[in-house]
């Protein structure tokens, strides 16, 4: 009886334990609009839609994988998805981003909430995307409570300083939401996720202490999978970050990677904007990145300082991941 042969490791998720041959590679908002195929498949319909459709988010979720040769596909979802889930009524729309119907004003209005009921079509359209894809590891997400609130919450930082004891019992809330929801995910077979805080750099080192840290710790303490922490205008914010519990640190482009003293992993940060620029620039600031990385850093995942932009041609991206792989990450 021949005997079955074990399917190597993907080097994204190898990249977690610096045991990665070549460093891997993907790109944040890399399911979307600035595909021509995502454009035919989206057609008229509205993005609720499509988030709600497994096998077209399925679909969009894999085809960076198949035009880009990523080493990861990410959940084509939202950050606010998950609050859908727990009585918001949410639109998304196209150029603005997510409108929230009923949103929070007061502390009061934390009865009109509760916990996260479970969406089904998010635990289908990762199962439809492990049945396709068994060889490319998933990467699910959520966003950080604060971020999420930070929607949610008519000026969010009012209600946080003028309440701060109800501001806690929203985070309270929403971290215990989103630890359900990624629970979900990682039952329905993610193999990595990643937590967005988009807006946390906003805050001064005090506050983030005390209204964000805790509840990011608690999130990353209680999804025992390969973690990621991405904190956007994180400069100031490095050394708390570094707290937070994740294995891997996305940074932006108000950090220099070389500067960072961790021995967690780090994930980024190439200019966005680079994008738009000529071939040859572009392969010499991802060479640039490759050995500030490695001259640093023993676990490395190439990602953007922020997502793609839909503008944005997807052969500069196939020529990023292209010179990626060839890079010689050997120590």
């Amino acid at each position: 009886m021949a005997t079955k042969t074990k399917e190597p490791q993907s080097d994204f998720l190898l990249a977690f334990e610096g045991k990665n041959k070549q460093v891997p590679v993907w790109f944040m908002r890399q399911a979307g609009r600035y595909l021509p195929q995502y454009q035919a498949l989206k057609a008229n319909r509205p993005l609720r839609d499509l988030f709600r459709d497994p096998e077209i988010a399925g679909a969009i979720t894999l085809q960076p994988v198949e035009i880009l040769r990523v080493d990861a596909a990410i959940l084509f979802a939202d950050i606010m998805t998950m609050p859908s889930g727990m009585g918001f009524d949410i639109d998304f729309i196209d150029g603005k981003g997510p409108v929230i119907k009923n949103p929070i004003y007061s502390s009061s209005d934390i009865k009109r909430f509760g916990k996260y009921n479970g969406l089904d079509y998010v635990s289908r359209t990762i199962q439809l995307i492990n049945a396709v894809a068994t060889s490319t590891p998933l990467i699910g997400f959520a966003g950080s409570p604060y971020t999420v609130l930070t929607y949610l919450c008519h000026k969010h930082q009012r209600l946080m300083f003028a309440d701060p004891k109800g501001f806690h019992a929203f985070m309270e809330l929403l971290t215990d939401n989103t630890i359900s929801y990624l629970k979900q995910q990682h039952k329905a077979g993610i193999k990595a996720y990643q937590l967005f805080d988009t807006w946390a750099g906003s805050l001064r080192q005090e506050e983030y202490q005390e209204f964000v840290l805790p509840y990011v710790q608690r999130i990353f303490k209680a999804i025992q999978l390969p973690s990621i922490y991405f904190l956007k205008n994180c400069s100031h914010l490095i050394d708390l970050m570094n707290k937070s519990g994740a294995d891997v640190l996305s940074v932006c482009e108000t950090v220099n990677i070389a500067d960072i003293k961790t021995t967690k992993g780090i994930q980024g940060n190439f200019l966005n904007s680079m994008l738009y620029a000529d071939d040859k620039t572009i392969v010499e600031e991802v060479k640039k990145l490759l050995k500030s990385a490695k001259a640093k850093h023993k676990k490395y995942i190439f990602n953007l300082n922020h997502g793609v932009m839909p503008d944005v041609d997807p052969m500069k991206l196939k020529l990023i991941v292209d010179e990626v792989h060839k890079f010689n990450w050997s120590k």
